[in-house]
């Protein structure tokens, strides 16, 4: 059988090994193992979500409210911007999918950090579009704009902060450098981890309503999947203005979002106490994982989401310290597969973080 021939250029995306591949291929009991690899909340969901599940579990039969009608009014109201301004994906992925689909052709460039979020260039090959990249891997502007003004783009992402390395702009840089932009170029700003980086500096804050207001070619992409909490239920947003709204509009399928899931993302919006404890505990353990790094010799990229990036040297190789982790019970991320001899941790409790050091630990007096 033959295929589409794009497929021959697309690699597979890899996620993060589930807790039931652990306990299946090891036979490591359920709640031994520790998974830090998908940078999800590791204090859960908000209970207010959880019980927002529950109760809708029952209306299971019904089609959900395909309008979103009282997420996008909780979003609305959060942001301080109009209702027509979001679209709802299935995870914020979904939104670049359709922001791709809606811009990019055979004939596109699109433009991204020499490391960034995998999905970008997959979905624009998706669509024969070639994906552009700058020289450095961490998010370097000047870069960005001598590409920009080289390869003429349909379509730039910018990951702030940046997933799979950390490292984040401040608001003002990207301001700048999107006045610099023509107003037919779409520009992505992937916030998936920004309640991380405003939690720890303020000039990293991106305020999606001063963007939209500014630009109106900047589509601004948000997800309940991180800090919210809820990467099972697969929710994410879009926004912008009007006219992107509504191209993206006719790509979105119909009923994409669960009712239990659009419950589930309003309880978690309205819960800031969670919130809060979340990026607080993001906040107070991250300086673990930066001392551990400096005593151990490795370099990392200071982080502004809730992950860290340790990057290593022969003899030390990233594939072997996560296969043999993994084997003990504790799933963390390879990146080989980015290129790097690397491993990205998710930041997890402080339990969860003393059992990564005590196995990392044990690991490295073996070498």
């Amino acid at each position: 059988m033959t295929f589409n021939a794009t497929l021959d250029s697309i690699k597979t995306y890899e996620a993060g090994r589930p807790i039931e591949l652990v306990v299946r291929e090891f036979g490591i009991a359920e709640d031994a193992v520790v998974k830090l690899a998908s940078n999800e909340n590791p204090l859960g969901a908000s209970p207010k979500a959880i019980e927002a599940i529950i109760k809708n579990a029952c209306n299971a039969h019904l089609y959900p409210d395909d309008s979103m009608y009282a997420l996008k009014n909780a979003l609305s109201k959060h942001f301080n911007i109009p209702v027509h301004s979001l679209i709802i994906g299935a995870g914020s992925d979904q939104i670049i999918e359709f922001c791709i689909h809606a811009k990019a052709n055979t004939q596109s460039k699109v433009l991204m950090a020499g490391t960034t979020f995998a999905m970008y260039e997959i979905y624009a090959k998706m669509v024969g579009a070639e994906a552009v990249r700058t020289p450095s891997r961490t998010h370097n502007l000047q870069e960005f704009l001598e590409a920009y003004n080289t390869h003429k783009p349909d379509i730039i992402f910018l990951c702030i902060p940046n997933n799979p390395l950390g490292d984040c702009l401040d608001s003002k840089e990207v301001f700048d450098f999107l006045k610099q932009i023509d107003s037919n170029c779409l520009v992505v700003i992937d916030g998936a981890y920004q309640e991380f980086a405003k939690a720890k500096d303020s000039n990293k804050a991106i305020c999606p309503k001063t963007l939209i207001e500014t630009f109106s070619n900047v589509i601004y992409l948000g997800t309940f999947s991180k800090a919210y909490g809820l990467g099972g239920m697969r929710v994410g947003y879009g926004i912008a203005n009007a006219e992107i709204i509504q191209a993206l509009a006719k790509l979105r399928p119909p009923f994409n979002i669960t009712t239990p899931s659009l419950a589930a993302a309003i309880a978690a919006l309205e819960d800031k106490e969670h919130i809060n404890a979340s990026t607080q505990n993001n906040l107070e353990q991250m300086p673990l994982f930066e001392r551990f790094a400096i005593e151990k010799g490795f370099k990392y990229t200071p982080s502004y989401t809730n992950f860290i990036t340790y990057y290593f040297e022969s003899p030390l190789d990233s594939t072997q310290i996560a296969d043999c982790l993994l084997q003990k019970g504790m799933i963390i991320r390879n990146l080989a597969s980015y290129g790097l001899n690397a491993i990205r941790i998710t930041i997890g409790t402080e339990k969860q973080n003393t059992q990564f050091f005590t196995l990392f630990n044990t690991y490295l007096n073996k070498k």
